[in-house]
């Protein structure tokens, strides 16, 4: 089912904003900041809002529970997933809308083609905006309901056509495709565990899959399948600049975690996927790409580490902090990539650090020691 989401535009939303501290009732709000280029991190009951080139923090704002971050698509806001949805930061000026796109175990954020789709795990809702918007208010959007709730992700593609996942709460088997009146036109079941996407040059869409990956392009849907039985390729990196998708790759299934050493290169020109082994372990907090589509990955020996996305040959590495090691619960504080232009920005939970690191030069050019350790770092999407 497709449904309009209403335009909201109210003065009393402003009101509502978060300062450095949730305000005590009758408190006055904040003083207003601005931001350059705006970083967040995440930690145990809240969010620092740091510059994105000198990482100095320009606010810390209160946020009980287990909170996560994602770029909203434009260059002011970022979406906090919270406990009962997607929850609107404008990262410009330091501040915590009210605005929520409502839903239960909000996930995955993808931002494609000038669109940004949100999944709310707990309902099967996808909802679709155009991130230009959010600065009106909650933006006007279009939703589509899936058959069953399940931990998904979805796509809308410049064509309008949308990618989404299919399964239960029990089991996730595969993708299909809707076109613009959201009529299926294409759908493959042969993707176990299904997970995580990424999109290439021209438009092609990678899902990862427990033996594989399925490559969505050119109105065809193809498995690409992993040399190993069970292969899990869950996390995905991709990039404009290059038609090879960056992804993890496990394979002992039977692992409480496993810590792996071998990544993927999925070729969408050729259908090839490439397993690259490495002298490293890594998380799925791990893996960005460079601005020339170069494969980036940090390693748990502290390192961030540069592939050829070609030839998966490295090119070189930047020590970045001391060796870690992962930890057992997933939302637990592990290091955190985020990259954005020419910047790799680096997270250090265990010595309370964020780093910025130039990708031209291989050098940490920034810096700052955190109150908190942080969990997950990301931010406005340009600049």
């Amino acid at each position: 089912m497709r449904t309009r989401l209403p335009l909201l535009i109210s003065a009393a939303l402003l009101l509502a904003a978060c300062g450095s501290t949730q305000p005590q009732a009758g408190a006055a709000p904040p003083a207003p900041v601005t931001v350059e280029n705006p970083i967040v991190t995440t930690f145990d009951g809240g969010l620092h809002v740091l510059d994105g080139t000198t990482l100095a923090i320009a606010r810390t704002i209160t946020l009980p529970g287990f909170n996560r971050v994602n770029p909203a698509g434009d260059a002011r806001h970022v979406l906090v997933s919270t406990a009962t949805g997607f929850r609107v930061l404008d990262a410009a000026s330091a501040t915590l809308k009210a605005d929520e796109f409502k839903g239960a175990k909000p996930g995955h954020v993808v931002r494609h083609a000038g669109r940004t789709v949100l999944f709310s795990d707990g309902t099967g809702q996808v909802t679709s905006f155009d991130p230009a918007a959010l600065s009106e208010g909650l933006p006007q959007g279009e939703t589509y309901t899936a058959a069953a709730p399940h931990h998904g992700v979805a796509i809308e593609l410049a064509n309008g056509e949308l990618v989404v996942t299919v399964g239960t709460e029990e089991s996730r088997s595969g993708v299909l495709v809707l076109d613009q009146a959201r009529k299926e036109i294409a759908r493959s079941e042969q993707c176990p565990g299904v997970h995580g996407e990424a999109t290439a040059r021209g438009e092609a869409v990678v899902i990862g899959c427990e033996d594989g990956v399925l490559l969505y392009k050119g109105g065809t849907i193809t498995k690409i399948a992993s040399p190993d039985a069970y292969g899990r390729i869950g996390n995905q990196a991709g990039s404009e600049e290059s038609p090879i998708v960056l992804g993890d790759y496990k394979k002992d299934k039977d692992a409480e975690l496993e810590r792996p050493e071998l990544f993927s290169l999925i070729n969408t020109e050729t259908g090839k996927l490439t397993v690259v082994p490495v002298g490293h372990s890594y998380t799925f907090r791990s893996l960005g790409r460079g601005p020339g589509g170069e494969a980036l990955i940090l390693g748990t020996d502290g390192a961030l580490h540069v592939y050829d996305e070609e030839s998966g040959k490295q090119l070189s590495s930047v020590k970045v902090m001391e060796p870690w090691t992962e930890p057992l619960e997933w939302q637990q504080p592990r290091p955190a990539l985020f990259v954005r232009g020419g910047t790799a920005y680096v997270s250090e939970p265990a010595g309370r650090k964020l780093h910025a690191v130039d990708l031209a030069t291989g050098k940490v050019t920034a810096s700052v020691a955190l109150p908190e350790a942080p969990n997950e770092v990301s931010g406005v999407s340009g600049h």
